[in-house]
């Protein structure tokens, strides 16, 4: 993980919301705030029952969150399709990171767990989302890579698809920073090297017409309340893809290092149909 990536300080300028914009916030608001609440009340319900049952493995609970994903974008009138083959082995899975929006898209098409810093679980509403839906958190200390890698082969072992995102912060969804590798590291240990296999997967953000080609992007010391009001007030949007590159076994690439370029390689690639 790596600090909060900045850019050149340039943001997307901050438009006043009108009156129908408000409107929206309002009407979408209040929709979207029942649909993920009232839907975490009844994922934590099933959850006891799911837990004392079923240990790790969660067989019921990611399809409630699936469907609250699904349906946020329904909410939010955004336009959402993938592309390509859902991965089938046990394995994990990499992707580009450019907004919170990102958590719902990837949860939309395929049930994962998220591996996110460990300061996510303080955070107000998300924290508490993300501790609900199985997410991993990890700490920047290197004293408890160990004890991480042992969270990572069990979760993955049980089956769980864990979703990494090795740029290591969020970006203004028009490029793709270099991937970091040392979250790579945990698949190449004796018990998941010959086990696993990596999908790359790309999240490409097409802007609403005539807006900000960085409109949905949320990094550095941008707001969360400011972008979400402004997410949410939009009268015209875009439209979210996603797209799934073959996987890899783990086993064929000699080292951490290899398997983070040629993930890094595929998603690059299917970035670069934004400016196509």
């Amino acid at each position: 993980m790596s600090a909060t990536w900045s850019g050149d300080g340039d943001y997307p300028e901050d438009k006043k919301i009108g009156p129908m914009g408000w409107l929206r916030v309002v009407l979408r608001g209040l929709v979207l705030g029942t649909l993920v609440f009232g839907c975490l009340g009844i994922l934590l319900l099933v959850r006891l029952i799911e837990k004392p049952i079923h240990g790790v493995h969660r067989p019921w609970t990611p399809w409630i969150t699936q469907f609250v994903c699904r349906n946020a974008f329904r909410i939010l009138g955004i336009p959402f399709s993938s592309r390509g083959t859902l991965m089938k082995e046990r394995g994990a899975v990499v992707a580009n990171h450019s907004s919170w929006l990102d958590i719902f898209a990837l949860n939309a098409r395929k049930r994962i767990y998220f591996v996110s810093k460990a300061e996510v679980a303080n955070w107000p509403g998300i924290g508490w989302l993300a501790k609900a839906t199985g997410t991993v958190f990890i700490n920047r200390d290197r004293r408890e890579a160990a004890k991480q890698k042992q969270v990572f082969e069990k979760r993955l072992l049980a089956g769980h698809k864990l979703l990494f995102f090795p740029e290591g912060t969020s970006t203004d969804a028009i490029r793709v920073l270099p991937f970091k590798t040392t979250l790579f590291a945990a698949f190449f240990t004796e018990e998941l090297r010959e086990k696993l296999w990596v999908q790359p997967v790309t999240v490409l953000y097409h802007a609403p017409d005539g807006a900000d080609s960085r409109f949905y992007g949320w990094w550095g010391d941008m707001d969360f309340g400011g972008h979400l009001l402004k997410v949410l007030a939009s009268g015209k949007q875009g439209r979210i893809e996603l797209i799934y590159h073959a996987p890899v076994k783990v086993s064929d690439f000699p080292d951490r290092k290899t398997l983070a370029a040629h993930c890094e390689a595929e998603v690059r690639g299917g970035h670069s149909l934004l400016q196509a």
